[in-house]
C-alpha cells in the first residue's frame, strides 16, 4: 500500500474519531450544561491525570469527559506506533531486497562446495578484549541492585551481569594523574574516532578519585554519549544512555552555569528519548530544548550548540499531525519552528567555523531545498562531498546527500524541460 494512501487511511480514522468524541461532548454539554469541564484545567492535569480518580471525584459528566480524553491519548499513542511500525517495515523490506542477490551468491558458493569464513572487524575485535566481564567481585553482588559504571546504584539482574559487557576491572596498574593531565589525554584520545573507546576507559579508571570534579563529571556524561553512537546493541545503547543522563544530571546541579553541563544533558536526554513512547519523547523533547538553550546562553560561540538547535528546528518543522496533536494534548502547547529557523542556525555553525560537518552542509542543502533554492542547495551538496568521512555520522550523511543532489538534478532537468516548452510555445 503507498504511503500516501497509509497516511489518507490514518487521517480518516482520526477524523472519525474526533467526530464521534465531539459528539458525544456535544451531547454531555446540551444534558448537563452546568457540568463541562473546561479544557486548560484537563490540560495542566499533565502526566499525573489519573481517570479512575477522576471519575470518583467529578460529577459523571466530567468524568465521562476525562475518560474520553483518556481515550484520545492512547488512539494517538496507537496511530504514532503504528507509522512507526510502518516505516520499520518499509526499512525491512529495503534491506531484503538489498539482501537477496548477496544470498544467491552465498547459496552458489556452498553448492559448490567453497567455505564462507566470517571475519571479526578490527573495531569489533578491539573493543571485546577492552570490554571485559564482570569478575567473581562484581557476581557477589546482589542481583537486584549492582554499582553502574558512573557509581550510581542501579536496578540490575543476573542475566545482565552475565551476558552484559562491561568495562575492564578497574584501578588495577592504573597511571596516576592529576585532574588536569586526565583531562588533557581522554580530550586527546576522543578526537580520534577510533580512539573514543579508549578515552571512555580512562575516565572510567578514575572515576572513584575524580567523581566529585565537575570538569569530570561532564566529560563522563559525554563519553558515555560515545560509548551510545559507537555501540551497535540496542541493550548497550539504552544503558550508555542512561547512565550518561544520570551523569549529566549529577553535572548541572552541581554546576547550573557551566555551558557543558548543559550541553551534554541536552544531548544523553535525545538519546534517552529514542526508547520511550510518544509521551515521553515530546517531554524529553522539551528538556532537550531547554538545556540546549541555557548551554547557548553561556557558551555562546561553541558551533555544535547551534548545529543542534538547527536540528532541533528543522526536526520540529516536520512534525506530523499526531505529534503535534500530542504535543498540545500533554502540554497546552505545540512546538513550533520553522526550516527558515533552522537554516539560520546552521549557517551560525559555518559563520563561526566554516566547514565544521558534513552533516551540517547536508541539513544546510536540505534546509534551501525545502526553501526551493535549488542553486543554493546544490552549492551545500557539492561542498559536503567534499569534506572527508570519518565518522558513522559522516557516512550516513554522505548517503543522504547523494539522495538530495539526485532529486535536485531531476527537479533542475523538470524546470529546464518546462522552460524549453514555454520558449518553443512562445516562438
Amino acid at each position: 500500500m503507498p504511503h500516501s494512501t497509509n497516511r489518507e487511511m490514518i487521517l480518516g480514522i482520526v477524523v472519525g474519531t474526533a467526530g464521534i468524541s465531539l459528539l458525544l461532548l456535544w451531547y454531555h454539554k446540551v444534558r448537563k450544561p452546568r457540568t463541562a469541564m473546561s479544557l486548560p484545567k484537563f490540560l495542566s492535569l499533565g502526566n499525573s491525570l489519573d481517570l479512575m480518580t477522576l471519575q470518583d471525584e467529578m460529577p459523571s459528566g466530567q468524568g465521562t469527559t476525562a475518560i474520553f480524553q483518556g481515550r484520545q491519548l492512547q488512539i494517538l499513542e496507537k496511530l504514532n506506533e503504528l507509522l512507526t511500525h510502518m516505516e520499520e517495515l518499509k526499512e525491512e523490506i529495503r534491506v531484503l531486497k538489498e539482501a537477496i542477490p548477496k544470498l544467491e551468491e552465498y547459496i552458489q558458493g556452498e553448492l559448490g562446495g567453497k567455505v564462507t569464513v566470517h571475519r571479526i572487524s578490527p573495531q569489533h575485535r578491539a573493543r571485546k578484549r577492552r570490554l571485559a566481564t564482570v569478575q567473581s567481585s562484581a557476581t557477589s553482588n546482589s542481583s537486584e541492585e549492582a554499582e553502574s559504571e558512573g557509581g550510581y546504584v542501579t536496578a540490575n539482574t543476573d542475566t545482565e551481569e552475565q551476558s552484559f559487557p562491561v568495562p575492564k576491572e578497574f584501578n588495577t596498574h592504573v597511571e596516576e594523574l592529576n585532574l588536569d593531565a586526565l583531562i588533557q589525554r581522554a580530550d586527546n584520545l576522543r578526537v580520534n574516532e577510533s580512539r573514543k573507546v579508549e578515552s571512555f576507559e580512562l575516565l572510567c579508571d578514575h572515576k572513584e578519585k575524580f567523581r566529585d570534579e565537575i570538569e569530570f563529571i561532564w566529560r563522563f556524561a559525554r563519553a558515555y554519549g560515545d560509548m551510545y553512537e559507537l555501540s551497535t546493541n540496542t541493550q548497550e545503547k539504552k544503558h550508555y544512555a542512561n547512565i550518561g543522563k544520570t551523569l549529566g544530571e549529577k553535572a548541572i546541579m552541581r554546576a547550573p552555569k557551566n555551558g557543558y553541563c548543559h550541553l551534554w544533558y541536552a544531548v544523553l536526554c535525545g538519546y534517552v528519548s529514542e526508547f520511550e513512547g510518544l509521551q515521553n519523547k515530546i517531554n524529553y523533547g522539551y528538556r532537550f530544548k531547554e538545556h540546549l538553550d541555557k548551554a547557548i546562553e553561556f557558551l555562546p560561540e561553541e558551533p555544535f550548540l547551534y548545529y543542534l538547535k538547527g536540528r532541533y528546528c528543522y526536526a520540529v518543522s516536520k512534525l506530523s499531525w499526531i505529534e503535534r496533536k500530542m504535543a498540545a494534548t500533554l502540554f497546552g502547547n505545540i512546538p513550533s519552528s520553522t526550516v527558515q529557523e533552522a537554516l539560520q542556525n546552521f549557517l551560525k555553525v559555518e559563520e563561526l567555523q566554516p566547514g565544521f560537518s558534513k552533516s551540517n552542509y547536508m541539513f544546510m542543502a536540505k534546509c534551501y531545498a525545502d526553501l526551493n533554492q535549488i542553486d543554493s542547495a546544490m552549492k551545500f551538496c557539492n561542498l559536503a562531498v567534499l569534506l572527508p568521512c570519518i565518522t558513522k555520522e559522516d557516512k550516513d550523511a554522505q548517503k543522504e546527500v547523494k539522495k538530495i543532489s539526485t532529486s535536485l538534478k531531476s527537479v533542475l532537468r523538470s524546470e529546464g524541460k518546462t522552460i524549453f516548452l514555454q520558449n518553443a510555445f512562445h516562438w
